[in-house]
Parts: C-alpha cells; structure tokens; sequence
C-alpha cells in the first residue's frame, strides 16, 4: 500500500507525541505549578498551563481539520478547561487530544489535503492547518524543556 498524506502526518504527530508526553510525564508533579519569574520570564504560562495549552490548540485545531466544534473551548487565556487540575489530569487531557488529532491527521488524504479551511487566520489549506498542529506543539515543547531543565529535569528525548 502506498503512503498516504494521512501516514506521512500521523508520523510526525507521533515524534511530536513522544516529546511531549514524555517531558510533561517526566516533570515531578509538584513541579507542575512551576513557573521562572526572572527576567523575560514575567508572568508566562507555569509548566502545567504550558501542557494545557498545548493540548488545548491541539484540540482546536484538529477540530479546524475535522470541521467540527473542539470538544474543549480555548478556556481562560487558552489553556483549556480550568477543572483539569495536577499532573495526571492533565497528561489525561494531553493524551485525549493527541487521539483527537490522530483522527484529524487520517482525515488527510491527496484529493482534500490542499482544500481550504477557514481558520483564525483566514483561509488556509488543509494540509497547512494540519502542519499548525505540529509547529505549535514544537514551540510549546521547546518552553516546557526550559521549565523541565530549571528544575534539574532532562527531557527524555535528550537521554536516548
């Protein structure tokens, strides 16, 4: 069977995938209120809302995808529902909307990949919106390695 636009995503999303799931498993639950106060650091996400947030777009964006409403809205300052609380809800969120976009990304295919999809940035192709899925967790992994080390954390990702 040849590769599809679905697999070629689905991939990606799983290296996207390992990355954060395993930091965000890896940092102490009572680490997960942690957030730098030095410097360029004033007022930023702590490293829960970081994972939070993640998932949050994660959710919202595949729903782009799917062309359907996000089961969690974007909550205050876009970190998703206020009641996922502590280190285990939140990995159980993180994990929910990685199926989700798992979903979203086997939607793909070569006759709809470049079919536009309005979005909080105008019209986009679909396979454009997909690749936002996996640009914006990056971004937020590369916060949440910063938390991680501060707190003498080493992503799992570097340790292989």
């Amino acid at each position: 069977m040849a590769d599809t636009v679905a697999d070629a995503h689905i991939r990606l999303l799983g290296l996207i995938t390992k990355g954060l799931v395993s930091l965000a498993d890896a940092m102490p639950a009572d680490r997960y209120e942690f957030r730098p106060t030095a410097g360029a650091f004033t007022d930023v996400r702590t490293f829960g809302e970081q994972v939070r947030h993640a998932a949050t777009m994660i959710f919202m964006t595949a729903a782009i995808l799917l062309q359907e409403k996000s089961p969690h809205g974007p909550g205050a300052n876009d970190n998703g529902p206020a009641t996922v609380q502590g280190k285990q809800q939140i990995l159980e969120y993180l994990n929910a909307s990685i199926a989700y976009a798992r979903k979203a990304m086997s939607s793909l295919t070569v006759q709809n990949h470049l079919d536009p999809l309005k979005t909080y940035f105008g019209s986009q192709p679909r396979i454009e919106v997909a690749a936002g899925i996996l640009y914006h967790s990056c971004n937020h992994y590369g916060q949440m390695v910063v938390y991680a080390r501060m707190n003498g954390v080493v992503p799992p990702s570097s340790q292989q």
